[in-house]
């Protein structure tokens, strides 16, 4: 993870908004620490169900597309877990008729990206770092995009800058280029800005191709083929004219790891090295050996031009997840919590259902979808439905490094001037 430490600043209001008066005594994110060891982070286990509390917005027993226990065990796709990926999933299926149904182990919806209270604190648990969800068309962000689909909608503030506070100093960190430069000249060394514009200039070109391909459409395997390519090849085509044989041979590297670019350049500044890998981690949650090169070079080219902005939902992460369980369940899709998955069933080489902690069967008509890790999926399976090649894979695959994640509140009156 990278040596660098990033803090948030506090959201401005708009600009020209007055309050006329304080608003009420603030109370932002709090208190408490959160360690994710490698050998556990990725693995979501199970909490017996009379041991946790339940999340008062999602209340037992009520059948309104949550509840606690499946009263209908079967539905044409089964979705297991609820993070992001999953309801987006469920969301999409259930919006286009399917009749879905999403399991989830924790007594609340949102996976790593839900949000919770303690003591009057709101927090994030996961992804804080946000933009596009204001915009619209293939090249919008693909969960805008869902939402969308889904008529739902998510309120946002817009910000361009943030604090950040590292061994060389502190400094306020603004989206675009230009500033940026300035701080690495100031707190690192013209070194540091020689190697950024390097690294701009190697990646920029690269972006005509990641912009010829819609966000929702990438992906690091051969099913882009599938996905893209055939859909997508005459906006493929023009962008490798326009980039000239440099940039067509760079781009040829955008479904690789973000770090076999950065090495091929040669970058050696431990703070651009580092914070490349800050940047990855709150965009990917990986370093840049982990980073999809296309994702990062999407974001390079939005980040880094003039007029660009970054936005938070109003409400936190959780306003996300509220969104998105809104849309499945005004389709007509369902959610139950605490119902943990123990074992996926296989019959005739064909996914059919799940079987729960509590020893209920849920069928599934068409199919069964994980949005589990690969390897807590790979343990719900049969051992012998895996091939042996991809057995392997998964088991020497390594997961994500240590970290302690600090959230801090401070109880004090806000004034806008």
């Amino acid at each position: 993870m990278a040596a660098s430490a990033l803090a948030s600043r506090a959201l401005q209001p708009p600009h020209g908004h007055h309050p006329a008066a304080p608003p009420p005594r603030a109370r932002s994110s709090i208190a408490a620490a959160r360690r994710r060891v490698a050998a556990a982070s990725a693995r979501c286990r199970a909490v017996a169900a009379d041991k946790r509390p339940a999340d008062p917005a999602f209340p037992e027993g009520q059948n309104g597309g949550i509840s606690g226990a499946v009263e209908r065990p079967e539905a044409d796709v089964i979705v297991i877990g609820s993070g992001l990926g999953g309801l987006c999933c469920a969301g999409l299926l259930a919006r286009y008729g399917q009749d879905v149904l999403v399991l989830e182990s924790h007594d609340r919806p949102g996976g790593a990206a839900h949000s919770f209270d303690i003591k009057g604190f709101n927090f994030d648990s996961g992804p804080s770092l946000f933009s596009g969800f204001q915009s619209r068309g293939p090249q919008a962000n693909p969960l805008a995009q869902v939402l969308d689909a889904l008529g739902e909608s998510v309120p946002c503030a817009s910000y361009d800058s943030w604090m950040v506070y590292v061994p060389e100093g502190q400094f306020l960190s603004r989206i675009g280029p230009t500033e940026f430069y300035k701080d690495l000249e100031t707190f690192v060394g013209v070194d540091a800005v020689q190697e950024w514009k390097k690294l701009l200039d190697a990646v920029i070109p690269m972006s005509a191709a990641a912009m010829a391909l819609p966000p929702l459409s990438i992906r690091g395997d051969l099913g882009i083929l599938s996905t893209a390519a055939g859909r997508y090849a005459p906006s493929l085509l023009k962008s490798f004219i326009q980039m000239g044989p440099q940039g067509a041979l760079g781009a040829t590297k955008l479904l690789r790891p973000f770090q076999e670019i950065v090495d091929s350049l040669g970058l050696k500044n431990p703070f651009v090295r580092n914070w490349i890998d800050l940047l990855c981690f709150l965009l990917a949650g990986v370093k840049s050996d982990g980073a999809l090169s296309a994702e990062m070079v999407y974001m390079f080219a939005e980040w880094y031009k003039p007029g660009c902005m970054l936005e938070y939902p109003l409400g936190g992460t959780g306003a996300i997840i509220d969104a998105l369980v809104s849309g499945i369940k005004k389709f007509g899709g369902r959610i139950a919590l605490r119902s943990h998955v123990e074992k996926i069933l296989i019959e005739n080489g064909r996914a059919v259902g799940v079987k729960l902690q509590s020893g209920q069967v849920i069928r599934a008509k068409k199919a069964v979808v994980s949005n589990a890790s690969m390897w807590d999926t790979l343990d719900l399976l049969p051992p012998d439905v895996v091939p042996k090649s991809y057995e392997d894979k998964v088991k020497t695959t390594p997961q994500c490094d240590s970290f302690m994640h600090l959230h801090l509140g401070f109880d004090v009156e806000v004034y806008f001037a």
